[in-house]
Order: structure tokens, then sequence, then C-alpha cells
């Protein structure tokens, strides 16, 4: 176990590498769900103020209805 933890005497490069990538990886997840929530907020802004007018044509168009 010893000898993996030291990666063949490489292990003050690895480790540190395998950090970053994983806090790198945890900010991209981080900022995608800041995001997601922050859009998902915006849209229902602009539906309420749209009267939802946008959502009722999108599903009518995809029903083949005609207004």
């Amino acid at each position: 176990m010893t000898d993996f933890l030291n990666m063949g005497g490489y292990a003050a490069f690895v480790w540190p590498a395998y950090g970053l990538t994983a806090a790198v990886i945890a900010g991209l997840v981080w900022q995608s769900i800041a995001d997601y929530r922050a859009q998902t907020a915006l849209a229902e802004k602009l539906e309420q103020l749209s009267g939802g007018r946008v959502r009722r044509a999108a599903s009518s168009e995809r029903d083949g209805e005609v207004q």
C-alpha cells in the first residue's frame, strides 16, 4: 500500500494533480448547478411576466392546434 501511495517516487506530482482535478470538477458541477438554478428562476420570472403565453403557444404548436 505504501508503494501505491508513493506512486513510484512521483507522489509529490501525482496527488496534487488528482486534487486539482477533483477541485476543478467540483467547481464545474457547482457552477452548473448555480447556473441551472439562475436560468430556471429567470425562465419562471419571464413566464409570469408574459402570462404563460409562450408556453401555451409552444404547447399548441406541438399538439397541432392553429391559433
